[in-house]
């Protein structure tokens, strides 16, 4: 065969190989940054899968216990009666005058609508309750949540007491440095603002925020109260616009959704309980 035939032939097969290359990449891409986002939180060998608005939603309340120093009992307690309530979204409807994450009525002295469907109120509501339960802490879940809620359907809340643990586990920062939490968001972040960053930890974990151009620095205090306060910021990131939160040597990156060994350039972190929030 003559060279030039030979030629002529290799060239559209590399720019189909080419292009069939080009074809897989590109769909891998599309995959990843349409796929749905996520957030799964796992610990005792369970999963719990969240849509970005659910994981903030689940984190704020965590965060209200973990300012009010309530036990992480007090979390799972309140994030299964939600997840049965509202599904952990806020919603602006329900059965009567219901609304809200824990479906608060109104007319039932929880305060008015715009209180209610206020996540940091509402999460305040139900645990200036629940602590007025006798034997909440050592009681059974469903039971403690039915003695708060007293919903006409009392044994429903037992379905989510799993999920309740797994998620109170994780936002309380029971799981330390072996948190397990991936947030796979897609796409790539837009302008987030520092200050407003560290006005909502300040009003949700009770954490005073410093903040330096679009970084937050929170001061957690002990290890724990750092975990939580990372995770909340990794609940939060699609909200807010995070691109990286950074504690204990670990880091979570908004471009893999994932948790990995810190990469300290040189960047003072402040010590080990302080919790690093970068904004987009």
């Amino acid at each position: 065969m003559p060279r030039s035939t030979v030629s002529r032939l290799l060239v559209p097969a590399l720019v189909i190989g080419l292009t069939a290359t080009g074809l897989v990449l590109g769909t891998r891409w599309a995959a990843a940054e349409l796929a749905p986002a996520r957030c799964t939180f796992s610990a005792a060998d369970r999963e719990v899968r969240l849509t970005p608005e659910q994981a903030a939603n689940a984190a704020t309340i965590a965060a209200v216990a973990v300012q009010r120093g309530l036990p992480p009992r007090a979390a799972t307690i309140a994030l299964a009666t939600a997840i049965q309530e509202s599904k952990l979204r806020n919603l602006r409807y329900g059965d009567a005058d219901s609304q809200g994450l824990f479906q608060q009525r109104p007319s039932q002295g929880w305060g008015t609508v715009e209180q209610v469907t206020d996540p940091v109120y509402a999460s305040n509501a139900f645990y200036d309750e629940l602590v007025e339960v006798r034997g909440w802490d050592e009681g059974v879940v469903t039971e403690v949540a039915q003695e708060v809620q007293r919903s006409a359907f009392p044994d429903a809340y037992a379905d989510h007491e799993g999920e309740g643990r797994v998620l109170a586990s994780v936002l309380t920062g029971q799981e330390g440095t072996g948190t397990a939490l991936d947030c796979r968001l897609g796409g790539r972040a837009g302008a987030g603002s520092a200050t407003e960053v560290a006005d909502k930890a300040a009003a949700q974990l009770g954490l005073a925020g410093r903040t330096e151009g679009r970084t937050v620095l929170l001061e957690a205090g002990d290890p724990a109260r750092a975990w939580a306060a990372a995770t909340w910021a990794v609940s939060h990131a699609q909200a807010e616009e995070v691109v990286r939160v950074q504690v204990q040597g670990r880091a979570w990156d908004r471009s893999s959704g994932t948790w990995s060994d810190a990469d300290d350039d040189g960047a003072t972190s402040g010590s080990s309980t302080t919790v690093v929030v970068e904004v987009g």
